[in-house]
């Protein structure tokens, strides 16, 4: 047989990819994707996004409609803008869409994927969901641990009230109560503490826990575009390995304290969620074993979580109430008239404040925490509203634009809770108009406990406390920009003035 010279070679691997072009080109030409811009060789439709994400492509689907196809880089996105979109994305085709792309905050911060939030659909995730809605998220472990909710919240009443008419920053003081009761809750106990042994500072844990939400939201440019991804363009995956340190020195301390209180203790009775997570790594029960970075992944999950989010949330809603005192002054109406003057906001009093819920309905519309969710990823092709959306497509719902649509919202971009007032729409996921913590499989699995966070620290502070901005500031100039990642906290975070409203002896917890 003769031997195949180099031309020849040469000819059939230039034939190969010829037809591999032609068969794809035509492929595409078959296919009804949903509008959008064109986009440019390499970079797709990356000049087009701002440094506010859910900013520069709310201005996009304005143009281009609910449904929307981009090209980032060298991957399709589908943005959806509407109700209608969440829905078929989130509901009628959650399971095609219940996937993760793969990026780099997820290879590097969660232990390649291991957590719960980028963990693609499967075996693993299925089972890390049911955990959490069976055992660590069950009411009745939540129940478990209101007290500690209740202790944390009146060590925060009280800072304040010591702090009465300076000028403090708040997310500081709300940062501490949620990460106090994650750490609790999750940990066992508050390891942030300032003592000699403690293995990380109140302050750099915060920070860890900024940066950690910062760089799981950020576009880097190495995820779109593969090939130029070790060139770390951004510095972002040099970040994300730093930060990946830090937090693995801090899991690792947690682990093995809690291992070795386990030992040799029969029948041990967990005491907090770490315990929980370590015992269903002995279990050989498992579809798949939870091994020792999983719960690593896992604990990260739960204490990042539910610091963040009711953190900003509050954040927000105090500096949206600044501008609106008419707001403040129907709030604490409704507090002195349900609570009364003489105790502090508990759990059981919220569904009796229908103002102090529409007040944090109000807030999730305008600044939801992530304000296009966590993308998702198509498994499979799939026709949404007679477009073509093909396996490997990246999915984004802008809940953002949705907060703001005036087909749903009067005076969208105003804040006034009264809209909510004799409204049954809730944030659980049913209600695709106010989807702030997602819906669907992947709906964010704590809501249930950030929702509680929330309610009792707004309701709380708003009872106990009249606010104000320093003397040298007006209104006018209260800053409400903000930073995008997997959260949107407050670009310059907020400083008040607080002063007591109750008797005095209402302060001595």
């Amino acid at each position: 047989m003769e031997t195949p010279t180099w031309p020849s070679l040469t000819l059939a691997w230039l034939a190969t990819i010829a037809l591999l072009l032609l068969s794809h080109y035509l492929r595409r030409r078959k296919v009804n994707l949903p509008p959008g811009p064109k986009p440019w060789p390499i970079i797709g439709n990356l000049n087009l996004i701002g440094s506010l994400p859910h900013r520069s492509i709310h201005e996009l689907s304005q143009k281009y409609g609910p449904i929307m196809h981009l090209r980032f880089g060298s991957f399709p996105v589908v943005v959806g803008s509407s109700v209608e979109m969440a829905k078929a994305f989130l509901k009628t085709h959650d399971v095609t869409f219940a996937s993760r792309p793969k990026i780099a905050a997820g290879k590097y911060t969660t232990y390649n994927y291991s957590d719960i939030t980028w963990s693609p659909y499967g075996p693993y995730w299925r089972q890390a969901r049911r955990m959490c809605l069976m055992e660590l998220f069950s009411a009745k472990r939540l129940e478990s641990y209101e007290y500690i909710r209740r202790e944390e919240m009146n060590a925060c009443l009280r800072d304040l009230y010591e702090s009465s008419n300076e000028a403090v920053l708040l997310k500081g003081n709300l940062t501490t109560v949620s990460l106090n009761v994650i750490s609790r809750m999750v940990l066992g106990k508050k390891y942030t503490d300032e003592t000699v042994d403690s293995i990380v500072s109140p302050d750099e844990f915060k920070k860890m826990l900024d940066e950690l939400f910062l760089l799981s939201g950020v576009l880097n440019i190495g995820d779109s575009i593969p090939w130029i991804d070790f060139l770390d363009l951004q510095g972002y995956i040099k970040r994300m390995k730093a930060l990946s340190k830090k937090f693995d020195r801090f899991l690792e301390h947690v682990l093995d304290e809690h291992i070795e209180r386990m030992k040799g203790v029969k029948d041990y009775v967990a005491k907090d969620m770490v315990d929980v997570l370590l015992q269903f790594a002995e279990d050989p029960a498992l579809d798949v074993k939870l091994e020792r970075h999983g719960v690593k992944a896992f604990t990260q999950d739960l204490i990042a979580g539910g610091t963040e989010s009711s953190a900003v949330t509050v954040e927000w809603a105090i500096s949206e109430i600044l501008k609106k005192p008419e707001v403040f002054k129907k709030a604490t109406e409704e507090l002195d008239r349900v609570i009364g003057r003489d105790r502090w906001v508990e759990e059981k009093d919220i569904v009796n404040l229908p103002y102090i819920d529409a007040i944090i309905k109000e807030t999730m519309r305008l600044h939801p925490v992530a304000p296009m969710l966590v993308p998702r990823l198509s498994r499979e092709d799939c026709n949404i509203a007679g477009y073509d959306i093909l396996k490997g497509t990246r999915v984004l719902v802008n809940v953002w634009t949705i907060g703001r649509d005036p087909t749903l919202w009067d005076k969208p971009n105003e804040f006034y809770p009264e809209r909510f007032i004799g409204k049954e729409i809730d944030v659980k996921g049913h209600d695709f108009e106010l989807l702030p913590f997602g819906a669907g499989r992947r709906m964010c699995p704590g809501y249930s406990l950030g929702l509680k966070v929330i309610q009792s620290s707004l309701s709380n502070l708003l009872h106990g406390f009249t606010w104000s901005l320093p003397e040298n500031m007006k209104i006018e100039d209260l800053n409400m920009e903000e930073i995008f990642g997997l959260s949107t906290p407050k670009k310059f975070p907020l400083e008040v003035v607080v002063k007591p409203r109750l008797p005095k002896h209402v302060y001595s917890m």
